[in-house]
């Protein structure tokens, strides 16, 4: 291999560093009081703030950080393995072995017969052996955690309907629903104006509900993460108001006294500079 990571010769070094973690791991929990402490339910909160650091350095594109954060969720794993093996319950090579036998099972194109010529069969061949795994209890969407973030989850609600054979044809039908949807919470906002009652209000919440579900089904047709879409945009908006403030205060000015004209030249300027 060109890269000499991804060379062979490197697992004898990865497979010793996994194993010094397991080693620190198992000192810290019989000397340290704050390790000897946490449990399962301790340990979750902190789980999801490091995944949540782990995806903005994803996002950043920040690779040393990247492997900063990869190590702060590999040390909780190996955690919860090491508490649930106190609790003879399993240890992490029982974990690891049962994620590669799902794997193989997984990828019949690749260790069986099957095939699977494109991503698309590669995923509705995945969604089909997980409802056999499962039994089908819960039937199809049984499998989509209800704790998901509700954008999130109406990815894997849509992913997992199209693995059922349940989907659009093509994009353009997906883009005629947004419009459709689009025009239905218009009606119930009545073009702009703020709904007259609290049931039209609700109608108004469900019909946009419906809209924004539309749209992220438009962004799976067109290839398009609608979480990751949203977080950037989240970012760019962060920043250019940030510039905009330091503006408004470098010129002496406050922005509770500006009109919204003089900001918009402002954000207008944060947008020039690249922003």
């Amino acid at each position: 291999m060109d890269n000499p990571l991804l060379a062979s010769s490197r697992r004898p070094a990865q497979l010793e560093a996994f194993g010094r973690l397991l080693d620190v791991l198992d000192r810290l929990r019989q000397e340290c009081p704050w390790d000897r402490k946490q449990t399962l339910e301790s340990l979750r909160h902190l789980t999801i703030e490091e995944t949540y650091e782990l995806s903005d350095a994803i996002l950043r594109h920040d690779l040393p950080d990247l492997k900063k954060e990869l190590g702060d969720v590999l040390l909780h794993l190996v955690f919860y393995a090491r508490i649930a093996a106190e609790q003879g319950a399993f240890d992490i090579a029982d974990a690891l072995n049962a994620q590669c036998e799902k794997l193989i099972y997984r990828h019949p194109h690749i260790y069986g017969d099957v095939r699977a010529d494109d991503e698309a069969a590669v995923k509705r061949n995945w969604e089909q052996l997980k409802l056999k795994e499962k039994g089908n209890s819960g039937g199809v969407l049984g499998g989509v955690p209800t704790s998901l973030p509700a954008l999130v989850k109406a990815m894997r609600i849509q992913e997992k309907a199209r693995g059922a054979g349940f989907d659009w044809e093509d994009p353009a039908q997906v883009w005629r629903k947004v419009q459709e949807e689009l025009a239905e919470f218009g009606t119930e906002y009545d073009h702009g104006q703020p709904p007259a009652d609290a049931a039209q209000a609700t109608r108004a919440a469900q019909e946009f509900g419906d809209l924004l579900f539309s749209l992220v089904n438009f962004a799976r047709f067109a290839g398009i993460n609608p979480e990751e879409a949203l977080e950037r945009t989240n970012r760019k908006f962060i920043a250019r108001f940030q510039h905009l403030e330091a503006a408004v205060a470098h010129d002496g000015q406050s922005m509770g006294n500006l009109p919204l004209a003089q900001l918009d030249v402002y954000w207008n300027a944060a947008k020039a500079a690249g922003l």
